[in-house]
């Protein structure tokens, strides 16, 4: 996690949905680093564990107060908002290919879940609300690198109910005076990801001896690649700064693009791996739905909080590896073994 502290946050109460998830982990560390007083949303489930969360560090988890629920519930959200000065909305159904077979599911949770939020949020006292897009909202690339102005396009169901919650957002910030802004991420990797995403599958298939191949998709597309560490940089950045507009979104990305062929590349050879690799159909999105391009022009959230990537992508995959590599050595790897899925 990066040392970065943004004392701003210090004494600021705030709550983060989904902070069980990938990205919310590392924010959560963030900003109890940076002395805010974190409430952590963490989705309710019978094994009683909080995600992502129980890998964090013992000094860090005990500063956080947790509360296990779901966005979907409209009850807890107006009871769990009350008096923060920044909610930071990340859960969400995230896995691209899961939406093709539970559409219902992603509306649920993505449109319903964030407009219970946004409800509550303008009937509490909330400072701000940071709500997260996407940048599969995009599409394929028609212009390179991609604005905010750029065309949207719902190529999956998991992309549409993104664009609809997006939209909501900006409804509520136009039509209710809510002081939410949106925060689009582009491709976002690091320690904690789930293995849905291509470097930590194929990361994990590279060091696991149980695997003797490595199986992905389509290699050929191309994506604008951040380690996490300024992902989050970007969440708090944009969580205290006073030169943004509400109801406006916001890309965070490199403004690098580089293809997952390159990136698999360079796994194999910062490895020394020489493990065959395969494409397999499972992993292939249906052809007219699949995002051929992304690389983002953060221009608006630059001038706005000063943010740019600090993280090489070659960086930031050396800290990945060794993440895993740790995890293999202590025998801490909890994600799916099989990769047929």
């Amino acid at each position: 996690m990066s040392e970065t502290i943004f004392e701003s946050y210090t004494n600021k109460n705030v709550l983060i949905t989904g902070a069980d998830g990938f990205i919310g982990s590392h924010l959560t560390e963030l900003l109890v680093k940076s002395g805010a007083n974190v409430t952590a949303l963490t989705l309710y489930n019978s094994f009683g564990n909080h995600g992502w969360l129980d890998y964090i560090p013992d000094q860090i988890h005990k500063s956080v107060t947790i509360y296990a629920g779901d966005v979907r519930d409209s009850a807890q959200m107006f009871r769990l908002t009350r008096d923060y000065d920044v909610v930071f909305h990340l859960a969400a159904l995230i896995g691209i290919p899961y939406s093709y077979e539970a559409a219902h599911s992603y509306i649920d949770v993505n449109v319903h879940g964030t407009l219970n939020l946004l409800e509550a949020v303008r009937s509490n006292r909330v400072g701000r609300l940071v709500h997260t897009s996407t940048s599969e909202i995009y599409g394929s690339a028609q212009t390179r690198p991609i604005s905010e102005t750029h065309p949207i396009h719902g190529q999956s169901p998991y992309a549409a109910s993104k664009i609809g919650a997006d939209q909501l957002s900006e409804s509520y910030a136009r039509s209710h005076n809510i002081p939410v802004v949106i925060l689009r991420p582009f491709n976002a990797f690091g320690p904690r990801q789930s293995e849905r995403a291509v470097i930590p599958t194929a990361i994990r298939q590279i060091l696991d001896p149980a695997c003797d191949k490595i199986k992905l998709g389509d290699l050929s597309t191309t994506r604008d690649f951040n380690y996490i560490n300024d992902t989050v940089r970007a969440f708090a950045m944009i969580g205290e700064s006073n030169n943004i507009e509400f109801g406006t979104a916001y890309n965070a990305g490199s403004g690098v693009e580089t293809s997952i062929h390159r990136v698999i590349d360079k796994l194999l050879e910062i490895t020394k791996c020489d493990k065959k690799i395969i494409s397999e159909k499972s992993r292939v999105r249906p052809k007219n739905s699949e995002v051929r391009a992304l690389v983002a022009d953060a221009s608006r959230l630059k001038k706005a909080t000063g943010w740019t990537c600090e993280t090489t992508l070659e960086d930031g995959i050396h800290k990945t590896i060794d993440w895993w590599r740790n995890h293999f050595a202590n025998g801490l790897v909890r994600r799916n073994k099989s990769f047929s899925i």
